[in-house]
């Protein structure tokens, strides 16, 4: 059994429907990647996870549980991290509030993420940690929303445009520590444009196509296929 089993789902924003028949599934420790043009239905997927919205068919399973029909808060607590587009940290509170925040071992993880071992993965998080987290930079917010997602110490981690945004040296260090956290065994499932770092870390890959899954293959398999794959991520 998966750890993550999205199944035949369908979704929509009150008359428009977005997601049609989604599925993809993830395993313990994979990285996965969810790719497409703008609008496909990437963000929309990653809500219908999340719980915070609920589909109108089809199946979420996670590590063996229906989720489909939890709310958001109960979706995290059984074991899926998220960093969210935006970021969304809480701009009054320092860095080191907004990790204390969300930290919380509800799994009973052997090896529990901390505030001292997140600071071990992004020092310059240990730098900042009395400045309030409206005063960082795009870069230093994303570093901080990755880590307040590890401190709920889950299973499977979901990162909604990873590095859009961030200056070349940002995103590599973020490239750095995702490869980091798979190779401490996480699961991931990640949305990024940056198909360079994406295929070189990534396990498999799956390409949404106008609310549901046009491709899926091993990078391997994606650098074959790459000339026809180009219409389903580009804009042109």
């Amino acid at each position: 059994m998966a750890l993550l089993e999205v199944d035949d789902i369908a979704a929509s924003y009150g008359n428009s429907q977005v997601l049609f028949h989604m599925g993809l599934k993830i395993e313990e420790g994979e990285f996965v990647t969810l790719l497409g043009r703008n609008g496909m239905g990437k963000t929309t997927t990653v809500k219908t996870i999340m719980g915070l919205m609920s589909p109108s068919r089809g199946t979420i399973r996670f590590d063996g549980k229906p989720i489909h029909k939890e709310p958001s808060y109960r979706v995290a607590r059984f074991g899926v991290g998220l960093v969210p587009e935006g970021r969304h940290i809480f701009p009054n509170l320092s860095v080191h509030e907004n990790l204390v925040a969300t930290a919380h071992n509800g799994l009973k993880q052997a090896n529990p993420w901390t505030v001292e071992r997140v600071y071990q993965l992004f020092p310059r998080l240990q730098e900042r940690q009395k400045n309030l987290g409206a005063h960082l930079s795009g870069g230093e917010q994303q570093m901080l929303a990755i880590s307040r997602a590890l401190l709920t110490n889950p299973k499977l981690i979901i990162l909604d445009e990873a590095t859009e945004g961030l200056a070349p040296l940002i995103r590599a260090e973020i490239w750095s520590c995702l490869q980091t956290l798979k190779n401490e065994g996480l699961a991931i499932l990640c949305i990024d444009k940056n198909l360079g770092p994406l295929l070189r870390t990534a396990d498999r890959h799956y390409i949404i196509e106008k609310g549901q899954i046009a491709w899926n293959g091993t990078s391997d398999a994606f650098r074959r296929d790459a000339e026809s794959l180009r219409g389903y991520l580009s804009a042109a």
